[in-house]
């Protein structure tokens, strides 16, 4: 089939390709100076103590465990409706992921389930900020304090999005941010963790290069030394290649919020005048991002077919996100029968910077008959 509209399309321009040839012409290509040059950029944009630039969000989260000390047995509490490398992350460990429940409005960590699902065994709890709108942080970071929990945001779509005054994944002890090429801020592939606690902002860049210091500070350093290997670190870490690209996607990180905001708009205007459809809620102490526009079906349509005949008529609609503990690698006993709702009625359209109203439109009247189809 011919996709007219996308599902994204990413913002680029002559400026990445400029920052990509200063890093091809310094023979530099690896995690160098320009890895910290973007990790120095976003430290200042979010205002972060310590930011560590890594291959992807899914390290990140795997590192943020591992430096918390989340080992075999353990119980990381994990929000429910998210894309399953949360959950894997804690796989990783040997720990066991604790599914829990999700708000039918913002989509993101039911407070209530996750007080009712700590146990003596629980140790971190992972909020994702769904879609770009951040959790209630308030409460869960309350939940936490009284039960001597970690907390990890899983801020993989949420770059730039602020809870209340700060920006989401500074608040907990450590945030994970995505720079997939669905987001808003894209390296193609890549990710950072910000925290303020220098202990683990050491351990997590450490663990991203197998356990030793990275090769640029060794290449930089006035004296030599030969690293040794002590413990089992990972090839985490981001290429100057791949910081080049968001050295210069985070000089236009607020234009492209901004505009995404506009359509996000748009977007509702139009299906509050809809049927069957109700646009995604906005909670009243965040900013949201859209990372993906991802409205709400009414029970009773079948989701799957509205996706497959919008894309039959040039559109790329998909999935919202899943319900993770249904998914046969968890084999979870746990209930989170919001989440399952969600997962089943949840699409995702099309939602990027070069997205125009025009095509808002024509994509809408297309959704509208599609509903008509399928009632």
């Amino acid at each position: 089939m011919s996709i007219k509209i996308p599902l994204l399309r990413p913002y680029f321009d002559s400026e990445e390709m400029e920052e990509i040839k200063k890093v091809l012409d310094s023979g530099w290509v690896s995690q160098g100076p320009e890895v910290k040059k973007f990790e120095r950029m976003t430290s200042e944009y979010l205002n972060a103590k310590n930011t560590i630039a890594v291959s992807n969000c899914t390290s990140a989260l795997h590192l943020s465990l591992l430096a918390l000390g989340i080992e075999k047995g353990d119980e990381v509490l994990v929000a429910d409706f998210t894309y399953p490398a949360t959950g894997h992350s804690v796989l990783y460990c040997q720990a066991n992921p604790v599914f829990v429940d999700i708000k039918p409005d913002t989509y993101n960590m039911d407070p209530e389930d996750l007080n009712s699902k700590i146990t003596d065994k629980s140790k971190t709890v992972i909020p994702v900020h769904t879609f770009g709108q951040p959790a209630d942080m308030d409460e869960i970071m309350k939940i936490a304090s009284e039960n001597n929990l970690k907390v990890i945001e899983d801020a993989a779509c949420s770059f730039g999005a602020k809870y209340k005054d700060k920006f989401s994944g500074t608040i907990g002890d450590t945030g994970c941010y995505s720079f997939h090429a669905r987001k808003g801020l894209t390296t193609g592939e890549g990710g950072m963790i910000v925290t303020e606690d220098d202990r683990l902002a050491a351990r997590m860049r450490k663990l991203s290069v197998f356990g030793i210091s990275g090769t640029w500070d060794r290449e930089s350093s006035d004296s030599f030394h030969v690293p040794e290997f002590t413990e089992v670190g990972y090839n985490y870490k981001m290429s100057d290649i791949l910081a080049a690209v968001g050295v210069v996607q985070l000089k236009r990180q607020d234009l492209i919020i901004k505009r995404k905001r506009e359509l996000a708009k748009h977007w509702d205007d139009l299906l509050n005048e809809m049927d069957d459809i109700q646009p995604p809620a906005i909670s009243k102490y965040s900013i949201h991002v859209y990372q993906s526009y991802v409205p709400i079906l009414d029970r009773g349509l079948n989701r799957n077919r509205v996706i497959q005949k919008l894309r039959k008529k040039g559109i790329q609609a998909n999935i919202g996100t899943y319900a993770s503990h249904v998914q046969p690698v968890y084999a979870s006993p746990k209930n989170c029968p919001t989440s399952v709702d969600i997962f089943e009625r949840t699409i995702a359209l099309p939602m990027y910077y070069g997205l125009e109203e025009e095509e808002i439109n024509e994509m809408s009247a297309f959704l509208r008959s599609t509903i008509a189809e399928v009632r």
